[in-house]
């Protein structure tokens, strides 16, 4: 898990080239693509998160970034990003509470 200012300066460039994201700064961030299983999984696991924590969340589609910021998630997606912290994969829902304890 990383947590340090890097993760509000990243989320500030994907707001830069995703500017739909901007009304979803306090939100969750779910980085991923169409057809990626693990992208998949951890949805689910977010949902199951859901269940018991009232957080929310965003898919974002890397594929709709420009090709520079899109290669920088292209090995390591699934990626939550909360507002302070980033989580790749592989992660479980003991994980997610983690973010929010932190």
């Amino acid at each position: 898990m990383y947590d340090d200012n890097n993760i509000k300066e990243l989320r500030a460039r994907l707001i830069e080239k995703t500017p739909s994201l901007k009304a979803d700064q306090d939100k969750w961030w779910l980085l991923g693509t169409s057809g990626c299983h693990l992208c998949d999984v951890a949805a689910h696991l977010l949902t199951q998160f859901q269940a018991v924590q009232p957080v929310t969340y965003q898919d974002v589609d890397i594929a709709d970034f420009d090709e520079l910021l899109m290669m920088e998630f292209a090995t390591t997606i699934p990626v939550i990003l909360t507002p302070s912290k980033r989580l790749n994969y592989p992660f479980s829902v003991l994980d997610l509470q983690q973010l929010l304890s932190q």
